[in-house]
């Protein structure tokens, strides 16, 4: 019977330990995921940062190359680069952490 006992308790401990073991590999997982996501957010703000830009230089370039008669007067023209400017800002601007 002595023997059973002894049996047990070591099933025991060991099931403590596996238990312990399984609780950090979730925490070691869950930051991973953490950084994870982190890192696909920042991915996006650049990747919408650098389809901005594109969009904004490929917007000047047609009308760079657009006839004369359908050119735009430099008013409009300050108000798309400033327009260009002000979406890049908020992409890169601080945004506050949820």
């Amino acid at each position: 019977m002595n023997l059973l006992k002894s049996r047990k308790q070591l099933l025991v401990a060991e099931s403590e330990l596996n238990r312990a073991q399984l609780v950090q590999e979730l925490q070691t997982l869950k930051d991973e995921v953490h950084s994870l996501a982190n890192k696909a957010r920042t991915a996006s703000s650049l990747a919408s940062v650098a389809v901005s830009l594109v969009a904004g230089i490929a917007s000047f370039r047609r009308e760079k190359s657009a006839p004369a008669a359908e050119k735009s007067s430099w008013p409009q023209t300050i108000l798309k680069v400033v327009q260009l400017a002000g979406s890049l800002w908020s992409e890169f601007h601080a945004r506050p952490k949820p």
